[in-house]
């Protein structure tokens, strides 16, 4: 790790590309996932910020193959993103994220229903290793919208908005943003597909970083996103699956750099 903030970073990749991330979601059936995502690494090279690696990719490779892709998307310009929802007690997810660290990671997407505390010390047990956490506010599937729209009573008065007397109802994607917020995160995930949720979350974070996931694929539109207020679009598919990901991929930022600088 550099002594440069993972937030940093990352807005340093992005200057010099896009705020594109590509997710390298392989198929699953794909043999040699380590060599189809060196592959696909090369390909965006130039074009994204930062490559997202999935939770079931991860599970197909070894640490040195993870190492790796780490760096060779660091030898390319781009920050390494692991994303498996982090999501238990706390020494669970220190023990976890510190060996994501150790093979090069900059930052990992965790899941806030841990609660604010266990959050922050994910927090700031990976700023203590100058990476970063990015906390799942709202999902971009269409089926999730149920459960991140659900409307839960909060009540006052205890430690994680929990406890004591009166509450309020709120979505679950507003408290986890107030948890991300309060935990120190360095940015949220909400969905490309639910760009008015995009809005009302850039317009509370305070400086917390927006990434949306879904662009292409599931529908979700990147410079509909950027215009929302998120920071960097998140496209897997429509890239990675394309007959030539290096031009769908420099096709996509193409498109985002202008609506950036529009």
């Amino acid at each position: 790790m550099t002594t440069a903030s993972y937030r940093d970073r990352i807005r340093e990749a992005a200057a010099r590309s896009s705020p594109l991330v590509v997710a390298l979601d392989c198929p699953v059936e794909i043999p040699g996932p380590a060599k189809e995502a060196g592959r696909l690494i090369g390909a965006v090279k130039g074009s994204a910020c930062a490559v997202k690696i999935n939770f079931h990719l991860l599970l197909r490779m070894g640490p040195s193959d993870v190492s790796g892709l780490c760096g060779a998307a660091h030898d390319a310009g781009m920050a390494a993103i692991a994303d498996i929802k982090i999501n238990d007690i706390g020494s669970t997810n220190e023990a976890a994220s510190g060996a994501l660290w150790g093979m090069g990671f900059d930052s990992v997407i965790a899941n806030p229903i841990m609660g604010r505390d266990a959050l922050a010390r994910l927090a700031q047990s990976a700023h203590r290793s100058g990476a970063g956490v990015i906390a799942l506010c709202h999902m971009s599937a269409p089926e999730a919208r149920a459960a991140y729209g659900a409307e839960v009573l909060m009540r006052a008065g205890a430690r994680g908005g929990e406890g004591g007397a009166g509450g309020r109802a709120e979505p679950l994607y507003r408290r986890f943003l107030e948890w991300s917020r309060a935990a120190g995160a360095d940015g949220i995930v909400v969905g490309a597909t639910v760009p008015g949720v995009i809005k009302e979350c850039t317009q509370a974070a305070r400086g917390l970083d927006v990434y949306s996931p879904g662009v292409g694929a599931q529908g979700g539109d990147g410079r509909k996103a950027l215009a929302a207020g998120a920071s960097y679009v998140i496209a897997g598919r429509s890239i990675i699956g394309a007959r030539c990901p290096a031009k769908a991929a420099a096709a996509e930022a193409a498109r985002l750099t202008g609506q950036r600088k529009a």
